[in-house]
Formats: C-alpha cells, structure tokens, sequence
C-alpha cells in the first residue's frame, strides 16, 4: 500500500488516536485513556505505530518489546480502509521493529469474539494457542469510556 505513510506516535497524537480507537477498535482498555498511552509512549518510545492516509488515522498498532517478549495490541483500522492492506501494512511494521530490536515471537491479544480479526492474524501466519490463557487483575478500577 503506498499511499500510506507510516510512522510512530508522538505525544501530540495521544487525543487523536484515544478518539480513533472509540471509532475503529473493538474493546476497551484499562489503559484506554490519555496517561495509559502517555506511559506507553515514554516507557517504549515508537511502540505506537500509526498508519495515516491523508493526514488521518486510518490504522494503529501497538509493537511493545519489553526486552524478552515482543506483544502486539490495538491492530485497528477505519471502517472505510479496512480490506485495502492497511492491516497488512501495520503488522508488517511491528514484525519489522520486532526484527530490529532482536526479537524471536509475537505475541498478539485478540479479543475471543472477533472473528474478523481471528482470520485477519490467522493470514498473516499467526495462529491460536489454546493451551494459553490469559489471566488478569486490575491496579485499580477501570473507570469506562471516558465521556464524550
């Protein structure tokens, strides 16, 4: 796809891609808010991945290296660009980071109801580990969707 431009977010993104991920993602985060993603950005500078058309949004993925695990988050795309390789282009982006930084297995969070996104990763190469669950616990309550 060459009329995307691909780059990391910045601080100055951080509104706009909150307000993207309410439009384009499918579920919500603890982390969904203003600070979650400002500690991204400061913890793993170039995690956040934006692919732009036009000067907006029309993909995001999260490529975050911890220094042993490579994980992947919030693959989304515009409604009006999905099927035309924006997905394509961003995972191929955070496997190219991954590569860069020495890692060795993606790890990608796909919310269980989603089939869209269940043949999107499975094309690309991924495939489920069903002897895996995933197991969490909140800090601190997660205070919903932030008011509009």
């Amino acid at each position: 796809m060459t009329d995307l431009d691909m780059r990391p977010a910045g601080p100055s993104d951080i509104d706009a891609v909150l307000r993207f991920w309410r439009a384009a993602a499918e579920g919500t985060s603890i982390t969904d808010d203003e600070d979650g993603v400002a500690r991204l950005l400061a913890r793993d500078p170039g995690a956040l991945i934006l692919a732009e058309r036009d000067g907006r949004i029309a993909g995001t993925v999260i490529a975050g290296f911890d220094g042993w695990r490579c994980s992947v988050y919030r693959l989304a795309v515009r409604p009006d660009c999905r099927r035309q390789g924006v997905a394509t282009a961003l995972m191929s982006a955070a496997e190219q980071r991954f590569l860069a930084v020495g890692g060795r297995r993606i790890d990608a969070m796909v919310l269980e109801a989603n089939e869209r996104a269940h043949r999107t990763w499975g094309s690309a190469g991924y495939h489920r580990e069903d002897h895996w669950r995933r197991w969490v616990k909140a800090l601190r309550p997660h205070p919903g969707p932030p008011a509009t």
